[in-house]
């Protein structure tokens, strides 16, 4: 890995400094090498010389990158830190105010916050989605073999062929948006995911046009819920665990005394397309590159799949997936290592930093398939851990599982170095995955 960071690049601000005008300008986000899988060379340096610093955003924005994995921890659990409204930050100057917007359920605070995630979680435990692994399992089967059936010559792509339906097709099935809707709601997802270089009128347009979608669709469903009660078949509201989840979350929205209201379930929809498709395309594709570049743990799980479910949280950890893209911001003053944070300035927990620091995992850049404990931070930490954390888990096992079982002999056709990434959204993946079976 190549590091063109000086260490007097990552000097900076005192408080002495600061006072007398003297404060070092903000490092770049360190950027991720095109031809290295692994997180930014600098974030080592970062961890030990300046875990706390300040650091120029590609929207041209500052924040405070924390590096360390017990400060990751800390600062997405912080009181003193909030998550901002995607639709007003960063703020404008002399800007009229935005058109009212809906918060996602990563932006919802306090009372709000409890009351729809108390209504939500419960959808998404281990055992509430076991219901969902046959499912899984099937898609992933017929996209394989899809896949085979189409090569003469026994290659393919995964990225085309596997880990870019897959997801798409398990959010479907359990949310419950249909799948000959996507080109209505995906470029309006990709727009949201990729906010951080573009103007604030092109995201509020694609933030607006979502959650229009989204309103639809719950009038669809509402409409369908009416005429199944004039034709007296309406379900109990008990209903089955195969029922899709905006159906179940707009029963609760209707029930007296309920957590929920419509726009919470239209937040859900939303929430559920930024943070449910893309990010588990690319966890899937890094996790397969992980493994075909390694193919002596390959093996290991080929071998051995009872060790899958281990398998899969180290792959969580050691993927690089989020650089420096989850933004906090300070409510008061407080100093952290010596750095005076100001209320109003942001805050950017490096979760790919995290999990890879030597003072939280040993010996951190190798991977380690039978790695136990493992507290990484793919999924966040605190009030706003990731609710779909255990979708994410179950579609990932189930993938390697069906994958190993019905192509043994799995390995890359091209050089792990020569491959394309795909850098349209800061949530960096192969854009291409060539294998030969």
């Amino acid at each position: 890995m190549t590091d063109t960071t000086a260490v007097g690049d990552m000097t900076d601000t005192t408080a002495a400094e600061e006072a007398h005008g003297t404060a070092a300008a903000p490092m770049p986000v360190p950027a991720f090498d095109p031809a290295d899988p692994g997180p930014p060379c600098a974030y080592a340096r970062l961890r030990t010389e300046a875990p706390v610093v300040k650091a120029l955003m590609p929207n041209g924005e500052t924040g405070w990158l924390i590096s360390r994995h017990e400060d990751v921890r800390a600062a997405f659990a912080d009181p003193r830190l909030t998550r901002p409204l995607l639709s007003a930050w960063p703020p404008r100057e002399g800007a009229d105010a935005p058109p009212p917007c809906l918060p996602t359920f990563l932006e919802m605070t306090g009372e709000h916050h409890t009351r729809v995630r108390r209504a939500v979680s419960p959808l998404f435990t281990r055992r509430r989605l076991q219901f969902m692994a046959p499912r899984i399992r099937v898609m992933a089967e017929e996209l394989i073999d899809t896949m085979v059936r189409g090569s003469g010559d026994r290659t393919g792509d995964l990225v085309a062929s596997f880990t870019e339906p897959l997801p798409l097709r398990v959010l479907c099935e359990t949310v419950g948006l249909p799948h000959e809707d996507r080109d209505l709601y995906l470029p309006h997802t990709l727009t949201l995911l990729s906010a951080a270089g573009l103007p604030m009128e092109e995201i509020l347009a694609a933030l607006y046009a979502l959650q229009d979608y989204a309103s639809g669709l719950i009038d669809r469903k509402e409409s369908q819920h009416k005429e199944s009660q004039r034709n007296e078949s309406r379900r109990k509201e008990s209903q089955s665990e195969g029922e899709d989840y905006v159906s179940l979350l707009l029963a609760e929205s209707r029930r007296e005394g309920g957590d929920l209201t419509r726009d919470d379930v239209v937040s859900f929809v939303v929430t559920m397309l930024m943070a449910g498709y893309k990010t588990n395309i690319q966890h899937t594709a890094n996790a397969l590159l992980a493994l075909l570049t390694h193919p002596e743990q390959l093996r290991r799980l080929r071998d051995d799949p009872e060790g899958t479910d281990t398998a899969v949280e180290e792959l969580l950890r050691y993927v690089p997936l989020m650089n420096a893209i989850n933004v906090l911001v300070a409510l008061e003053d407080f100093t952290l290592h010596g750095q005076r944070i100001r209320a109003g300035d942001a805050v950017l927990p490096v979760i790919a930093s995290a999990n890879r620091d030597p003072g939280a995992f040993p010996d951190p850049d190798r991977l380690d398939l039978t790695r136990t404990p493992n507290a990484h931070t793919a999924f966040g930490y605190g009030p706003h851990y990731c609710t779909g954390a255990h979708l994410t888990r179950l579609q990932l096992s189930v993938a390697l599982r069906v994958l190993l079982e019905k192509l043994p002999d799995l390995e890359l056709a091209e050089p792990a170095d020569s491959l394309p990434w795909d850098e349209t959204t800061p949530l960096r993946a192969p854009a291409r995955l060539p294998v030969r079976w």
